[in-house]
């Protein structure tokens, strides 16, 4: 039975190998004891040693249940398996144990995190006509992210968007106000961790500090700012919020001027500042934040790159295909090296689940099939791309409907390939997104994340 417990421990990923794995060898080691308390009683005498013969099979009794609770609080390390199995092998678990070890000697934490890029913008991360209504609506935000946090994911995020990109579907052209959104969502949820995103263009910096202040003393310490320097043109032009004078680089300078001084304000009693776009005079801030709120930002251009790991906690890549991803994670990690501090990767990936890989693979099929080519056209135009030219990788991807890297399975294979992707990418985290978040969700808080903490541990 102590064999039985061990090689079901090397391949348990879920619960009925993990009663197994208990099972046996908590009634191995019962048993064990129990032999080697017989065999001592038989040598030195029973009746003697009766108090000594109960206390140890209590022991015994007592000690067989502690695998079970040790299993249940952690579970087993898939690594494991895979090094017992086929250790230094060529096969698939040797391939993972080889890329888990290239990622940890290039930086990568495998302690990994999920979460949720909610569905703030109507239509979320499809462009499709065949996908089930997003409609960037407070009930369907408000119940992805308290189902998120119920399911044990580690935070929720949402965009700041002010123009859609038409088409058919009218793609992104009704959303809510991120910040406010997120305070609502704060008060509602317990554990799980609340990132709301700001413009630097659009907001003042001193604002920008309070509202992120603010979110924090809600949630209790749990808020994160998500910084944009402004990419798309006809958002803020339509305000007048647009600076001609701005180009791409500038728009990054200005951020850099617009973050200092809000971290300033956020541990500083009293602070000035003169720069190029912002002057502020014994400005105050109090209360300040219950902790330092997460940074997050996504910039992929060589400036905004730059700008992305030398001031955020957290750095959202993205490519075109794997290679590019990891390549620009394993960038961003060498660039925070020389700058002599540390920066998380993630990345964004889109769940198509099923009840088997050929029913998810269907359900794909159909989001494609009904491609809102008017929406990718307003997406390319906003980007100044073309479908001939060179673009960014959400664009390039967008063209399939998919805008992000997208797994398509059932719950087990879509683990699999969530846990291929980061280990081959070295990145430390995933947002998730769903064509159905509410379904979506509950598949994976119950059967896809538990396989991923289980590699991840």
């Amino acid at each position: 039975t102590l064999i039985l417990g061990l090689i079901a421990l090397c391949a348990a990923h879920g619960g009925p190998l993990m009663l197994v794995y208990a099972a046996g060898i908590g009634i191995g080691s019962g048993l064990t004891c129990f032999a080697s308390t017989i065999l001592l009683l038989d040598y030195f005498g029973r009746a003697p040693n009766m108090e000594l013969f109960s206390i140890v099979n209590l022991i015994s009794t007592v000690g067989s249940v502690g695998p079970t609770f040790g299993g249940l609080y952690c579970r087993p390390h898939r690594q494991l398996c895979a090094r017992l199995l086929d250790a230094g092998g060529s096969g698939p678990a040797g391939a993972a144990g080889g890329a888990m070890d290239e990622a940890a000697a290039q930086g990568c934490d495998m302690s990994a995190e999920f979460g949720v890029f909610l569905p703030v913008a109507s239509g979320g991360w499809i462009v499709s006509r065949n996908t089930p209504v997003l409609d960037g609506g407070w009930p369907q935000n408000r119940d992805a992210a308290i189902i998120a946090d119920e399911e044990g994911l580690d935070f929720v995020m949402s965009m700041g968007k002010w123009r859609g990109f038409g088409g058919d579907t009218d793609h992104w052209g009704r959303s809510l106000e991120s910040v406010t959104m997120m305070a609502g969502i704060a008060a509602l949820t317990k554990r799980v961790k609340i990132w709301a995103t700001l413009h630097a263009i659009l907001h003042n910096p001193v604002v920008a500090a309070k509202a992120i202040t603010t979110l924090d003393h809600i949630s209790g310490g749990r808020a994160g700012l998500n910084i944009v320097a402004g990419a798309y043109r006809g958002e803020f032009e339509q305000m007048n919020a647009w600076d001609e004078k701005l180009d791409h680089d500038a728009r990054y300078d200005l951020t850099e001027e617009w973050t200092t001084i809000i971290k300033r304000l956020w541990r500083e009693p009293r602070v000035d500042f003169a720069g190029k776009y912002f002057t502020i005079k014994d400005c105050v801030s109090d209360p300040k934040p219950l902790r330092p709120p997460d940074l997050i930002c996504a910039g992929m251009s060589a400036r905004g790159f730059a700008f992305s790991v030398g001031h955020a906690d957290i750095c959202f890549i993205g490519g075109r295909d794997e290679a590019e991803t990891r390549a620009a994670s394993l960038r961003a990690k060498e660039l925070a090296a020389s700058l002599g501090k540390t920066i998380k990767t993630y990345a964004m990936c889109t769940v198509i689940h099923g009840s088997s890989d050929a029913a998810a693979e269907t359900t794909a099929r159909h989001y494609r099939e009904g491609l809102d080519e008017g929406a990718v056209l307003g997406m390319l135009e906003s980007y100044g791309a073309s479908f001939a030219g060179s673009d960014n990788a959400m664009v390039a991807r967008a063209r399939g409907a998919f805008m992000t890297h997208t797994v398509t399975g059932s719950p087990a294979t879509c683990a699999e390939q969530m846990e291929r992707f980061m280990r081959g990418c070295a990145v430390d985290g995933l947002m998730l997104t769903f064509a159905d978040y509410r379904e979506g969700l509950h598949v994976m808080g119950r059967q896809i994340l538990p396989r991923l903490r289980s590699a991840f541990t």
